[in-house]
């Protein structure tokens, strides 16, 4: 399925910014998505939909649902229930997933090298997702990814406030969404085609670098610093 969306590109910040030594008195900060560019939530997020779907007595097609993750959950919910019942699906949902989702859910290649060669650098890692983030906080836990900061709830240009507040340089999504999340905070947009967008996809929604995953981040971080 392809991911579609159209962006405008921007300037990134200068390659300094890039570094693990301060900045303006502020050290390196990286932000990370979390589905599919940290961890592959598929498996969890099917089992989740699966008994969401039993239980509601709603057939909900759930191989499509996890072929186009990265938009906020009520969006995906719109598809398959009425307007009216989104809000309480999305509550009873969330209720569910730590049950349904959490332990079936893989690290992606990579994912901790990443985090690693972040720290490595003398820098931190922010984790910024559409996610609720109590149940994103679950998954890091569970997987042992050790996040600085992790914040939930927010989606594309939204991500931009908690890329800015931390003081993000760069920002690692899987997503064209992320893409443009990265570009309204002014931070280097690193793409991961290990989601529901294609590399050229990334590319052309304005991406600064384009890796086909993770396991690329440390060297890439590397050349740029």
């Amino acid at each position: 399925m392809e991911c579609v969306t159209s962006a405008t590109r921007h300037p990134g910040r200068p390659e300094s910014a890039l570094t693990g030594d301060p900045v303006d008195g502020a050290p390196l900060v990286v932000g990370f998505d979390l589905d599919m560019t940290l961890i592959d939530s598929r498996p969890g997020i099917k089992a989740c939909y699966d008994a969401l779907a039993a239980e509601t007595g709603v057939a909900i097609d759930t191989a499509l649902v996890v072929s186009r993750l990265g938009p906020p959950l009520v969006e995906e919910l719109a598809n398959w229930f009425p307007a009216q019942r989104v809000p309480e699906i999305a509550d009873r949902y969330r209720a569910m997933y730590p049950q349904w989702a959490i332990e079936p859910t893989l690290v992606m290649d990579g994912a901790r090298s990443a985090v690693d060669a972040v720290r490595a650098a003398g820098g931190r890692a922010v984790v910024v997702t559409a996610k609720w983030e109590p149940n994103a906080l679950l998954h890091l836990r569970h997987l042992g990814i050790d996040a600085d900061a992790v914040i939930g709830d927010l989606w594309a240009e939204g991500k931009a406030r908690a890329l800015r507040e931390h003081g993000a340089a760069v920002y690692v999504g899987d997503h064209v969404g992320d893409v443009r999340g990265a570009r309204a905070a002014g931070a280097v947009s690193v793409g991961v085609a290990t989601g529901p967008c294609s590399a050229a996809e990334l590319r052309d929604a304005g991406a600064d670098a384009v890796l086909a995953d993770l396991t690329a981040f440390p060297a890439w971080l590397a050349d740029h610093g």
